[in-house]
């Protein structure tokens, strides 16, 4: 049993370059789906791309208006996968448009998520293409030149899979979010404990399943599962990077601590360490959007260092740092 939707469109790949400045200059890039442009995330849908996945090199001899596209909008986590999803605007012939704060999103970059073009998903929740020409995987490939997988085998890598047992099976194979849920891509090779494959993840959220001779399983050992569409269980594992936050200055305080979506906001749970300028702490993050702010002998205050702010809902100000 498949543990989750393949012939979907998915937009799940890594951005790389979060500073500031890279985050202004992609804003004249349009062949990604997304860009951020200070505090916004950018959306683009490029009808010529959409003619070019569904008709190939013929594309080019297609009046756009014919493909009688009117209307065009996201769907995804962060609006909990709504039918209607977010509505682009369109920008001039070829383009539609959507801008979001940074704050709408609660999910973690990359994001993961569809189009749905004149109120119809490109691929339905079941997996049932409602476009009957070619929507797979390879619009990614093909158009925006992205490899959806970001998963590298390894040895000695930061993160190993194992399966126990299973001798007597003639091939497993490994498959997670972390390549697309490909089903033929990650073969395990077989140890005297049973199929074993070491890789290198960036850090992050996955989830993950075995397919042992075609027969689709969670890992026994892995007690982190989640129940996906089909009622089954989906392993889910964590790949966590140590990451620095110093603060400079305020070196007559008492004590300074940290706080932020990765601890809860816990005032008391992150303490920093004096260093010869400031203070700093290491802290084990997930990839993704962080949100966060120092807490100087009580008094709450954003990173002087960073630029990047998003309001948390409330009228307050929090900073905010990716991690890749």
């Amino acid at each position: 049993m498949r543990s989750r939707i393949i012939h979907i469109i998915r937009f799940s790949f890594l951005v790389f370059a979060w500073t500031l400045s890279a985050m202004v200059g992609s804003a004249q890039d349009n062949t990604n789906p997304y860009y951020f442009e200070g505090e916004e995330v950018v959306f683009v849908f490029d009808v010529r791309s959409y003619a070019k996945a569904l008709l190939g090199e013929n594309a080019l001899k297609v009046d756009f208006a014919d493909l009688g596209i009117y209307e065009v909008a996201i769907t995804g986590e962060f609006n909990n996968w709504n039918k209607k999803g977010w509505k682009m605007t369109k920008r001039d012939e070829f383009t539609y448009e959507l801008r979001k704060r940074i704050q709408d999103f609660n999910d973690a970059f990359p994001l993961d998520f569809r189009y749905i073009i004149n109120e119809r998903l490109i691929a339905d929740v079941e997996g049932q293409v409602t476009d009957p020409r070619q929507f797979q995987d390879d619009f990614l490939k093909d158009v925006y030149k992205v490899d959806l997988s970001v998963i590298k085998i390894v040895e000695d890598g930061n993160v190993e899979f194992l399966l126990n047992e299973h001798y007597s099976a003639n091939e497993v194979i490994l498959t997670g979010s972390f390549n697309g849920w490909n089903e033929q891509e990650l073969k395990m090779n077989k140890v005297p404990e049973g199929w074993r494959l070491s890789a290198e993840l960036p850090p992050g959220r996955y989830e993950y399943k075995f397919i042992v001779d075609g027969e689709w399983m969670h890992d026994p050992v892995n007690k982190e599962k989640v129940k996906n569409e089909h009622e089954t269980f989906n392993s889910v594992l964590y790949v966590t990077l140590p990451v620095a936050f110093n603060l400079k200055g305020y070196q007559d305080a008492n004590e300074v601590f940290l706080a932020g979506s990765f601890n809860n906001w816990h005032e008391k749970k992150t303490q920093m360490s004096r260093s010869g300028n400031g203070w700093t702490v290491t802290v084990p993050l997930f990839g993704g959007k962080q949100t966060y702010k120092f807490i100087i002998d009580g008094k709450w205050i954003t990173d002087p260092a960073n630029p990047i702010v998003e309001d948390d809902g409330h009228g307050n100000k929090n900073s905010v740092r990716f991690v890749y």
